[in-house]
Parts: structure tokens; C-alpha cells; sequence
């Protein structure tokens, strides 16, 4: 680095200054132009062609693998006994009810009761306990909007 006595104060450090830049845009040149050097020796060279025993033992790897993965999902089946994963316990979810974009009711039976369960985010919340029950079909609700829906499309085929 080049410095004097003579210059002090905000000069010398402007002066630093100076001579750190000229650094580092003389290695941006040359980083620059390395890549360059480095496309030309590889340009000259002689690529292999990509022949069919490399295509060929590249699919079986591929197919050696597929075949592990399903075989270890085959064996933890047969050690699990024959279950899903998470069906086999007390718990089971009868149904549940969307009432919001993040926040939703679920029934859930635990041997002979269910819980009506309160779900938001970040929270869960137990809001009635009962015995267990049938659960209906369809509501009515459901019947009349089919009825509806059969005579507006019968409507459209007279008039069309």
C-alpha cells in the first residue's frame, strides 16, 4: 500500500482508498477472462458421445431404486400387519364441518363416545362430549336442493 507522511487526515484515506479499488478491479478483470480461458481448453477437447450403455445403466439404477422403495413400503406393511399407518388405534374421525377458511369442526369417536372438537390455528378445543350414535344419511336440506337442481335442468330441456 502506498502512503506518505505528507498526506494526513481525509487525503490519506481517500488515497487507501484508491489503491484497495485499483485491487479489486484488476482481479475483476482477471476473474473476468478466467471462465473464458477455461471454455477454450474444453472447446478443443474431444467430448465423449452419450451412448446407449449409458442410457441403459442409468435406467436400471433408476428402476433398482424404484424397487427398494416399494419393497421397504412392502415390509413395513407386513410388519405392521397388514394396517395403514395411524388406523389402528382407539381413536376414528366419524366426519367433519369447514366453518371458515382455517378454522373447522370435527367429530371424532373414542370407543363408545364422541367429541365434538373445535379446531383453529395454533388451538383445539373439546366443545361437546357425547354417547356414541347413528349418524343420518342426508339432511333434508340436501334432498330439496336435488329436487330443485332436477327441475331447473328439466326447465332448460323443454325451453332448448
Amino acid at each position: 500500500m502506498m502512503s506518505t507522511s505528507i498526506l494526513t487526515g481525509p487525503t490519506l484515506l481517500i488515497r487507501r482508498f484508491s489503491v484497495h479499488r485499483g485491487r479489486r478491479v484488476r482481479a475483476a478483470a482477471l476473474l473476468a477472462t478466467l471462465p473464458t480461458t477455461v471454455l477454450a481448453q474444453t472447446a478443443g477437447s474431444e467430448v465423449p458421445p452419450f451412448g446407449a450403455g449409458t442410457l441403459l445403466q442409468a435406467t436400471l439404477a433408476l428402476a433398482l431404486v424404484v424397487a427398494l422403495l416399494f419393497l421397504g413400503a412392502w415390509l413395513l406393511r407386513r410388519l405392521n400387519g397388514g394396517r395403514g399407518f395411524g388406523g389402528g388405534g382407539p381413536l376414528r374421525l366419524v366426519g367433519g364441518l369447514m366453518i371458515g377458511p382455517r378454522e373447522r369442526i370435527v367429530l371424532v369417536e373414542v370407543d363408545e363416545t364422541w367429541i365434538v372438537v373445535g379446531i383453529a390455528p395454533g388451538q383445539i378445543r373439546t366443545l361437546h362430549t357425547l354417547p356414541k350414535g347413528d349418524l343420518h344419511a342426508g339432511g333434508d336440506g340436501e334432498k330439496h336442493f336435488a329436487q330443485w337442481l332436477k327441475r331447473i335442468s328439466e326447465r332448460k330441456n323443454e325451453d332448448g
